[in-house]
């Protein structure tokens, strides 16, 4: 039998998508470790100018106007008015795609990201491809960008993001719900006692995790100021992502906080931080969601991206595993009010734990293995 290779596509490094791509490559080699693999940049490896210049752009209006972000997320009007620049650019694409697929030879594809989710998908109808291709949806917004007729499996992370699939016409038989991939790590148990002595923190006492995503994004100063001025007895783990000018602050001012603060960079130990976390304080991201779901921590959201990650924080506050501040300041209080109340903290952890779905990545890579076969 030929040896199996998986493509898998995503796009930006710094990115949940990515995260949820390196994921399943590993559960991939785990389930056969025969198998190639070759995960992709989809953006940087067709357009890499025209990438650098979206990925300015989108931040520009990200912090600056994210209300514009907002009308543009999913909205019908957008949609079809860029339907056929979308149709130009994946035509353009196609001859760095077939030179792609003709020497790599796929077994199956997996994007983690729409962009090259559309492009694989128009270039298997226009050409009569007939490689598997799975759509990994990383948020619980499933917007419209997702569907194509030639994606052959969906993987969604509720019910709820597949009904809305289904009523927008895709077949509830290419629906599954397997959750979003995550490393395997996650469902691990941990010695708490060595994570704290590791990091010299208390066991005793609570333990904040404040993250802003892979870019460390947010009011992190801001939360970080009041917390530690606050009469709130508790210490503080402190991820700041690729954001460089976050973690130097923090790295000169943390020994100056009264409470006792950890800091890091790009952390690859986010599973043993969450741990050893009674709540943690982020953006509700769809990676940082399932993993912190995964670990049973209640969750604080504050200053959600429009678009995908204000449809994360309806979810998980209908779901009753995380609570909103609008503000910095109102983190206090709301952070307060949870470690005082040690049975609402424990239902949100337990609920958290149900909801998840640790053996996404797994079940994906088993599909995957199956349809190439």
């Amino acid at each position: 039998m030929d040896k199996k290779r998986a493509l898998l596509l995503y796009i930006s490094e710094a990115s949940g998508h990515h995260c949820a791509s390196i994921a399943i490559e590993k559960a991939l080699h785990h389930l056969d470790p025969t198998i190639e693999t070759l995960n992709i940049n989809s953006f940087n490896y067709t357009n890499p100018i025209l990438e650098k210049i979206i990925n300015t752009a989108y931040m520009g209006v990200i912090k600056r106007t994210p209300e514009v972000w907002d009308y543009l997320y999913d909205n019908p009007k957008v949609l079809k008015n860029t339907q056929r620049l979308r149709a130009m650019i994946h035509r353009f694409n196609t001859g760095k795609l077939k030179v792609l697929l003709d020497d790599f030879k796929p077994s199956g594809i997996i994007c983690t990201q729409a962009f090259p989710c559309g492009m694989v998908a128009d270039y298997k109808k226009s050409f009569n491809l007939r490689i598997p291709l799975v759509a990994v949806l990383t948020d619980y917004a499933p917007h419209s960008y997702w569907i194509y007729d030639s994606v052959d499996r969906y993987i969604v992370p509720s019910e709820e993001t597949a009904q809305k699939l289904i009523n927008d016409g895709v077949d509830p038989k290419r629906v599954m719900r397997f959750g979003i991939p995550i490393d395997q790590k996650f469902k691990n148990t941990l010695d708490k006692a060595a994570i704290f002595k590791k990091l010299s923190l208390d066991p005793k006492k609570s333990c904040i995790l404040i993250m802003g995503g892979t870019q460390g994004l947010g009011p992190i100063k801001e939360l970080i100021r009041m917390l530690d001025r606050s009469s709130v007895d508790l210490q503080m783990m402190v991820a700041a992502g690729t954001n460089k000018k976050l973690y130097n602050w923090l790295s000169r001012k943390a020994k100056g906080f009264r409470k006792k603060t950890v800091v890091f960079s790009f952390a690859a130990n986010i599973d043993e931080l969450m741990d050893i976390s009674t709540a943690i304080i982020t953006k509700p991201g769809g990676i940082t969601t399932a993993e912190a779901l995964a670990k049973g921590v209640p969750m604080v959201i504050i200053h959600p991206l429009p678009g995908q990650e204000a449809m994360n924080t309806r979810f998980l506050l209908k779901e009753g595993v995380a609570v909103k501040a609008e503000e910095p300041e109102d983190t206090v209080v709301i952070l307060s009010e949870l470690l005082y109340n040690k049975d609402k903290l424990h239902l949100m952890s337990e609920r958290a734990k149900a909801l998840s779905k640790p053996d996404s990545s797994a079940d994906i890579a088993r599909l995957v293995l199956e349809l190439a076969s």
